[in-house]
């Protein structure tokens, strides 16, 4: 799903909004959690998950082409941690397309 596909979602299921609005509120959302996690900040939501910067470290990496070594600095990256609630909706998803496979091919 994509963020416009979102706007549309929330569209249908809030009809006394106009999409507009919708839009705006959307975006306001996203742009709080992401002003959130340049703080530092941790962003939980009950059932869905949570967000929190994680720092990697700087560490020695190489060019896959040369071979050479390469210094990679460090670096913070958004990181997403799922719900118990969210990972058994998607667990329990029948209508997955992994649903029914596996166990030995012939």
């Amino acid at each position: 799903m994509t963020k416009s596909g979102l706007i549309e979602k929330v569209a249908e299921r809030t009809p006394h909004i106009s999409k507009k609005d919708t839009e705006v509120v959307v975006n306001t959302i996203f742009d709080a959690m992401t002003d959130a996690l340049k703080k530092g900040e941790r962003i939980e939501i009950r059932g869905f998950g949570s967000f929190q910067v994680k720092i990697r470290e700087a560490r020695e990496g190489r060019n896959p082409k040369t071979g050479a070594e390469v210094q990679i600095p460090a670096k913070k990256t958004p990181f997403f941690k799922v719900g118990k609630e969210l990972k058994e909706m998607v667990d329990d998803g029948s209508d997955s397309p992994t649903a029914g496979e596996g166990g030995a091919r012939a």
